[in-house]
């Protein structure tokens, strides 16, 4: 199996390569190829996951390249891992919507938006090579954020593709974890929008545990999502960690304005990383590889990529079509929900009906995530502005008018990434 990965020099990688060199009996692969067009980085990264694999005592290679066509042939699989303008986008997102009283965050709201109209026409070129060069059955699998959006534009195209998170998969580890059990045995009610998700049940060997959790583990949980005890008691769910920007956005912000940036955060990281990578002598992940993020990344990826392979029948969760799951939204819109890969496509679990709470967040975030792409795609200024005030963080005509100058402001810096 050949699988490549555009967005190759991220420091993210290594972690995959760690998984694809634990993992290989579930995905055996003979050719690794990371395409990205920082060459600094990209011969440090593959330097460092040729060095893996061999220390493993894997025998499949590592290729590292510049030239997207080039990397993309005859490819079984390509996942996509971009970020375009790199973490400087990344800091500026988290902070110019500060200056307007709302939270700055990388996918959701306003910096989520900005991302949004950076990244979906940068993602759709790629992927119109992956069809041209890459086999006839090959996959697209968008780890880019926001992937609900990126996904959907890339199913609207016509492309062969399934977005992946690692929101759900952190969960279910989680979970086996406090049960004591392999995580293979617990599976989740995971429902909603990417980055917009609650847990409605958590079966260990097909009996519900969510209950017993929430009565007996009520602040552990709290504790790990960054919400109120109380209001995950009256939701009877567990939200994700990302419901707090809509939950708690007062105190989110307070925080935020008082702290450096995540972006800030991973630039150190990043930069800890690559001397790690530069070191001839490192051949197994480094432990400051767990601060960069993306826990159980590769874990995620190599399961759903041998399912494809496969056609194994387990359902695991991905952003898919909603195709009627969700009865509220458009058929064409993009859920994140469990889903069964059979027979080349993948296939979403029913959902029993949501309550009028979180059937009407993730209505609205939906109709947000649908003008944004639609700016994305067509661009003006109007467009913008309509997605931003469509947004339920945003609301206000004047507060979205400030933001929308704010974000295009701040994306005009960025052009040359795009």
């Amino acid at each position: 199996m050949k699988l490549t990965i555009v967005g190759g020099g991220s420091t993210y990688t290594p972690e995959l390569i760690d998984g694809f060199a634990r993992l290989r009996d579930v995905l055996p692969i003979d050719e690794v190829v990371l395409v990205d067009p920082d060459e600094h980085r990209l011969a440090l990264v593959a330097g460092m996951s040729r060095r893996m694999l061999a220390h493993a005592g894997h025998p499949g290679r590592v290729v590292g390249t510049t030239d997207l066509v080039a990397g993309v042939a005859d490819a079984d699989a390509v996942l996509v891992q971009l970020r375009v303008g790199g973490q400087h986008a990344r800091h500026a997102d988290e902070t110019w919507p500060h200056e307007v009283a709302c939270i700055g965050q990388e996918t959701t709201g306003p910096g989520g938006l900005a991302k949004a109209l950076r990244t979906v026409p940068v993602v759709l070129r790629i992927a119109d090579v992956v069809l041209e060069h890459a086999k006839p059955d090959a996959w697209i699998v968008d780890f880019t954020n926001p992937v609900g959006i990126v996904t959907r534009a890339l199913l609207e195209a016509g492309h062969r593709a399934v977005g992946l998170c690692n929101v759900a998969i952190g969960f279910q580890r989680r979970f086996a974890g406090l049960f004591g059990v392999e995580h293979d045995r617990v599976s989740l009610g995971h429902v909603g929008l990417n980055h917009l998700t609650w847990e409605r049940s958590v079966l260990v060997d097909g009996r519900d545990e969510l209950p017993g959790l929430l009565r007996d583990r009520l602040g552990e949980l709290a504790g790990d999502v960054h919400l109120a005890p109380e209001l995950i008691a009256g939701l009877g769910v567990l939200p994700s960690y990302y419901l707090r920007y809509f939950y708690a956005h007062d105190e989110v912000l307070r925080e935020q304005r008082e702290s450096p940036t995540r972006a800030a955060a991973v630039q150190e990281i990043e930069r800890e990383l690559l001397e790690l990578y530069a070191d001839e002598a490192q051949r197994e992940k480094p432990a400051a590889l767990e601060g960069r993020g993306g826990a159980f990344y590769s874990e995620s990826a190599i399961e759903l990529l041998a399912a494809m392979r496969d056609g194994a029948s387990r359902a695991r969760v991905v952003n898919l079509r909603n195709d009627g799951v969700l009865p509220f939204l458009p058929d064409d819109h993009v859920i994140e929900v469990p889903a069964v890969y059979r027979d080349g496509r993948f296939r979403a679990e029913p959902v029993a009906p949501l309550p009028d709470d979180l059937r009407g967040l993730i209505a609205a975030v939906a109709g947000y995530e649908r003008l944004a792409l639609d700016a994305a795609l067509h661009g003006g200024r109007d467009r913008v502005l309509r997605a931003m005030r469509a947004h339920p963080l945003v609301l206000q005509h004047d507060r979205a008018e400030r933001l929308t100058d704010l974000l295009l402001a701040e994306n005009a810096r960025f052009l040359e990434w795009a």
